[in-house]
Order: C-alpha cells, then structure tokens, then sequence
C-alpha cells in the first residue's frame, strides 16, 4: 500500500525543525491495559522526535480506543515488566 503525504505539519514547536508525515506506534494505558495503535499519521520531528497529530487523527483514535469490540479483536501480546529497584534502598 502506498501512502502519501497530504498535510503539513510545520514546523516543530520543540526544536523548529520541520515534521514529517510518518506512520506511528503509540502506547495508550486504559485502566490497567496496555493498548497500541499502530500506524497512526503523524508529523514527526527528524532532530528531536516530538510527534504531533491533526485533530481528527486524534479523534479517531480515541473512538477505535473507546470501541470495545474492536480492542477485544485485537491480537495481544506478552509484554515483560520489571520493577525498578535501587540499589542500597
């Protein structure tokens, strides 16, 4: 599938380095589940990595994470968790 860019971004309000349109991961937490969305839109700063998404990408990601059926259809993964400890405490 072929994607191409269609919005600008601008520039990034962190750095000022201009975004680029690319395809993102990103972690969501609801309750006690870890949720991933994959290839998300989104402008993304090549110098410091901040990354912003348009309104109605924002949107809808929250309608698809509000939507039960379709996070119970996901596939799932094991993810490791550790506990951080310091040492002497």
């Amino acid at each position: 599938m072929t994607r191409q860019t269609q919005y600008d971004y601008g520039a990034c309000h962190t750095c000022g380095e201009r975004l680029e349109e690319r395809y993102v991961k990103q972690d969501f937490w609801l309750k006690d589940t870890l949720l991933i969305v994959e290839d998300i839109p989104a402008g993304v700063c090549p110098q410091c990595g901040e990354k912003v998404v348009k309104a109605d990408i924002g949107l809808w990601v929250t309608k698809l994470l509000e939507d039960s059926s379709q996070v119970q259809k996901a596939r799932t993964i094991q993810v490791p968790v550790v506990r951080f400890v310091e040492e002497g405490a």
